[in-house]
């Protein structure tokens, strides 16, 4: 019995050990497993538990004028989102949540009770909203930082800029045109949490390589002449009861917009209720007649051919002409008898043009229609651009033919019609009209720079110099159509016109419904700046020399009279041996601070005062202060130096120093 107990027990020993052996290898099997074979796995899972990764959109390049303003750039704004994962209480916390954001209580707790790790419940709101949420504490509820697109300057240059959606993509504009090179890569933000889902820390990822990625756009545009351009316009269409309004700035030997405005404005910092109709490109985009001045076109088709001289006549039928079926009229039922050519154009004569066409021959006139660039797209690096629309030359009939060589029955844009006219300021050689100058990296220095493009010679250089010596006549001469657009001391090549628009319900054009335009450049003899004004449906002086010519003069003057040098030659971006580039005022071309201080018929310099002291100095020349901001005075709008109209007020930007 003894010998069969000792075998048993042993028997039970060894039995245990291996029992033991087996779950050791066991354990050490499923440790490997665990990690090894699935650590990776494993840790993923756990780091899906324990943290939470916000992918959030990137911080938009800036968008400068030539000069180193800031028309659109990025700023930081709180933003609310949750976990739903991670909130007991979705009651209370909807509660909590909607009292502090004012939101409504259902809508918060239908997104945090969803079965799901994330959701936004507010985007981009107050810093004091966000300071009463983070001091709640809330589990499961962050506030996270993402950029907000923000224009400094409100209105200015809105139908250019454009505006971004939510998720940071540009939907008009520079903005959607340039929207994959402002836009940059993603940044990811993620929050640890302990067991209990406590948040433990907030962190960015990869948030140096993204910034390394920004490029920032220089622009044509100086924001100065875009200020008192849209000024002029809103004027103007006030004045004379307009539907609306255009103006565009170019220089005509580079093809640099220098300001392009719509009126009415927008405010891209809130686009909320607006439509596509406010916020549309009206100087790309809208197609019309251009009226009598078409007509300047005509004639240097004419002249280039040799199909006429300046001093060679025409009868012009004491204002009424018939071809075919149609009878012509002049325009205002003025009764011409015998004009020159150089006199057709002083006194815009439609009858006058028509035999000019007549004698031209319609195939050539064609010709010279497509050579300037109506019909087709000009290339403006702006989203939109219309074409236009010239019916092809086999399908004109007599009637057609006569009445394209006033501007009727032919469609156009108002970018086509100033870069036209500039080519003829520069020489009869037409550039490439762009608003975008070049590329800058996030310390400005210059990547990439688009220079000026010769698109084709429309006519010779002696053309251009004959044709600008009869439009500086229709600006010069006492009874010139264009006398209200002369600006004194300088000679001013221009052209007026009135278009009737088109009646689609009665299926004929309107008598009453009228767009009037003023184009010209100057100086004459060496042209630097040419500006088209339109005015859509004036209800008071319903003529292109009454209404638009005035504010043609206006933005003229004051460019000759603030900018004391070359517009051209205007610096935007100063590069030096190293590549560096620095922002830089236009060099000596806007009255300087020390001027404006004494001068009091323009704006002042508040730059580096006080809000008491900027009030005290703004109230001596009766300026309302628009104030934002507290501390110092570190940026304003106007520009100091700006004359001063008749709404004296300055927005001001204060600044507390770190």
């Amino acid at each position: 019995m003894a010998v069969e107990t000792k075998k048993w027990l042993k028997f039970r020993i060894v039995s245990v050990l291996l029992i033991f052996l087996v779950l050791f290898i066991a354990l050490l099997s499923r440790a490997f497993q665990l990690q090894v074979l699935s650590g990776q796995k494993l840790k993923t899972l756990a780091q899906k538990q324990h943290t939470t990764t916000l992918q959030l959109q990137p911080e938009r390049g800036v968008i400068y004028d030539r000069n180193g303003e800031k028309l659109a750039a990025s700023i930081l704004a709180d933003s609310v989102c949750a976990d739903p994962s991670k909130i007991a209480d979705p009651v209370r916390t909807s509660r909590q949540i909607s009292e502090i954001l004012h939101l409504d209580n259902a809508a918060v707790f239908k997104k945090i009770s969803e079965p799901k790790s994330f959701c936004w419940l507010a985007r981009r709101i107050s810093p004091e909203q966000a300071a009463h949420v983070e001091a709640a504490n809330i589990e499961g509820i962050a506030v996270v930082k993402e950029p907000k697109r923000f224009y400094p300057n409100g209105e200015l240059a809105a139908h250019m800029l454009g505006f971004v959606g939510y998720d940071a993509t540009g939907l008009e504009g520079l903005e959607k045109k340039y929207n994959e090179v402002l836009k940059g890569k993603p940044e990811k933000v993620a929050w640890s949490r302990d067991a209990k889902g406590k948040k433990l820390f907030l962190r960015a990822e990869n948030n140096e390589t993204r910034k390394d990625e920004n490029i920032n756009l220089v622009l044509t545009i100086d924001s100065r002449i875009q200020y008192l351009v849209e000024t002029h316009l809103q004027d103007a269409v006030l004045t004379k009861g307009a539907k609306g309004g255009t103006a565009i700035v170019m220089d005509p030997k580079t093809g640099e917009i220098l300001a392009l405005a719509n009126e009415g404005r927008f405010n891209p910092n809130n686009i909320h209720g607006l439509t596509p109709e406010k916020w549309r490109n009206r100087a790309i985009t809208d197609c019309f007649d251009p009226g009598s001045t078409f007509k300047p076109f005509l004639v240097a088709a004419a002249l280039e051919e040799k199909v006429v001289k300046e001093s060679e006549k025409f009868y012009c039928e004491n204002g009424t002409f018939i071809v075919a079926d149609r009878t012509i009229h002049e325009a205002n039922r003025q009764r011409h008898g015998v004009l020159t050519v150089a006199d057709i154009l002083k006194y815009s004569s439609n009858i006058g043009s028509v035999k000019i066409a007549q004698k031209l021959g319609k195939e050539k006139f064609a010709k010279y229609i497509e050579n300037f660039g109506f019909g087709m797209k000009t290339g403006i690096d702006l989203p939109g651009e219309s074409a236009g629309l010239v019916r092809p030359v086999h399908k004109w009939t007599k009637v057609d033919a006569a009445t394209v060589a006033f501007g009727q029955g032919v469609s156009v844009t108002a970018i086509q019609l100033i870069t036209a006219m500039s080519a003829i300021a520069n020489n009869g050689v037409m550039m490439k009209p762009y608003i975008v100058r070049g590329f800058a990296d996030k310390n400005d220095r210059l990547i990439k720079v688009y220079t000026p493009t010769v698109v084709r010679t429309v006519v010779s250089p002696g053309v251009a110099k004959r044709l600008t010596g009869m439009l500086t006549e229709v600006v010069g001469a006492v009874d010139g159509t264009g006398k209200n657009a002369r600006i004194v001391n300088v000679a001013v090549a221009g052209k007026t016109g009135t278009s009737q628009k088109f009646d689609f319900a009665r299926g004929v054009y309107s008598s009453e419904k009228v767009r009037t335009s003023f184009m010209g450049f100057f100086p004459a003899d060496n042209p630097q700046i040419a500006i088209l004004v339109i005015l859509d449906e004036p209800q008071r002086d319903k003529w292109g020399g009454v209404a638009a010519a005035p504010v043609f003069r206006n933005i003229g003057d004051q460019i000759l009279n603030c900018f004391k040098t070359n517009i051209r030659e205007t610096p935007v971006f100063e590069q030096e041996k190293t590549n560096k580039v620095e922002l830089v005022s236009a060099r000596e071309t806007l009255i300087s601070a020390g001027a404006a201080a004494d001068d009091e018929s323009v704006m002042p310099d508040f730059f580096n005062l006080t809000i008491r002291e900027a009030m005290k100095k703004a109230k001596t020349r009766s300026i309302e202060l628009r104030i934002s901001g507290n501390g110092w005075a570190v940026h304003q709008y106007p520009q100091a130096g700006t004359p001063l109209g008749e709404e004296r007020v300055c927005s001001v930007t204060f600044e507390v120093e770190n």
